[in-house]
């Protein structure tokens, strides 16, 4: 018999405050089939694509069926999912004349990879050719599958919190756990793992840009905060909660963060990250709105930036942000 406190270490019961499933060694299952369906119809609803043929819409979610959930065995999180999607979409061509079509995707599930997923793009009966399809079968196939893309990002990552209990000393294992598919296995999350020594500083820096619109503040502080003009300025899908405490995730996964300060017409301030720094690591975004007459200046204020990320930073909120929102709604200006 061994002697107390040098028995195997699989078989010692770990101190817990909740005492539940300790170093998470009990298979424990999470049902996400409610939660996709919203996130499926939300990401899907609303997307744009644009050409000089015309305007093209997804006006309609009619079908999202199927099931999804995750699974946790000794640390490993295992994901299961399929859905049978439809929907319909709207055109309108460059003189005038609306098309209406349906998309369906039969086959989203773990076990295909996104690139070969059968995204089908039709016309409803008796509607006339145009080339309206064809913009929609290759440039609205590509942000379909960039969406179902997110929303697999989605569910490994936001969906799965708390799925992986912390151990006496406070340490999760979510961190080093391992997302699984039935046929291959892969890592939760795609930013950069932090330092080995948790006690090492990120050098970072701060530093402020100013734009002017030719819009109100109203305008323009309503812009970064509609899903829907998001996507549009973005051109790519997005998810915006707009309140205090609220996600926002943009440029198809390569930005999140999370709205702390609303003060309408004003004022944004945010946690803000590229998906590629250092896990957790969250730069300090203050965005300012002031009225100059018949424009608005904006200030953007960037605090805790990684010092080699400030060029980076810099260029994606001029590029990203200011310049293709003026593009996009026409609020052209100088920049300062």
């Amino acid at each position: 018999m061994a002697k107390w406190g040098e028995g195997d270490p699989r078989w010692i019961v770990e101190e817990r405050a909740d005492a539940t499933n300790v170093n998470n060694w009990h298979w424990t299952e999470r049902d996400a089939t409610n939660w996709s369906s919203e996130k499926l119809e939300e990401l899907l609803m609303g997307l744009q694509v644009e050409s000089e043929e015309g305007k093209c819409e997804i006006t309609e979610v009619s079908k999202v069926e199927g099931e999804a959930s995750i699974n946790n065995r000794k640390g490993k999180l295992i994901f299961f999912y399929e859905w049978n999607l439809k929907a319909a979409w709207k055109g309108t061509s460059k003189s005038g004349i609306k098309y209406k079509g349906n998309i369906e995707v039969p086959n989203l599930s773990d076990e295909n990879d996104m690139d070969d997923l059968d995204i089908s793009v039709s016309l409803c009966k008796d509607e006339p050719e145009t080339e309206l399809l064809s913009v929609m079968r290759s440039e609205g196939v590509k942000k379909i599958r960039t969406a179902l893309a997110s929303y697999v990002d989605f569910l490994k990552t936001e969906f799965t919190q708390g799925m992986i209990l912390p151990t006496a000393n406070g340490v999760t294992k979510q961190q080093k756990a391992q997302a699984t598919t039935k046929s291959n296995k892969t890592q939760i999350g795609s930013c950069s793992p932090a330092p080995p020594n948790t006690g090492v500083k990120i050098p970072t820096c701060k530093f402020s840009l100013k734009d002017t619109f030719l819009t109100s503040p109203e305008d323009l502080y309503r812009v970064f905060l509609n899903q829907e003009t998001v996507q549009a300025f973005t051109r790519s899908s997005a998810v915006v909660e707009a309140e205090k405490g609220g996600k926002f995730r943009l440029l198809d996964g390569n930005v999140n963060g999370e709205f702390q300060e609303l003060v309408p017409e004003q004022k944004i301030v945010m946690k803000w990250r590229f998906n590629s720094w250092p896990c957790e690591h969250y730069a300090m975004v203050t965005l300012t709105f002031t009225d100059k007459g018949n424009e608005t200046e904006l200030k953007i204020e960037c605090r805790a930036v990684p010092e080699s990320e400030e060029e980076r930073t810099r260029d994606g909120w001029q590029r990203y942000y200011c310049h293709a929102i003026k593009q996009t709604f026409g609020y052209g200006a100088r920049l300062c």
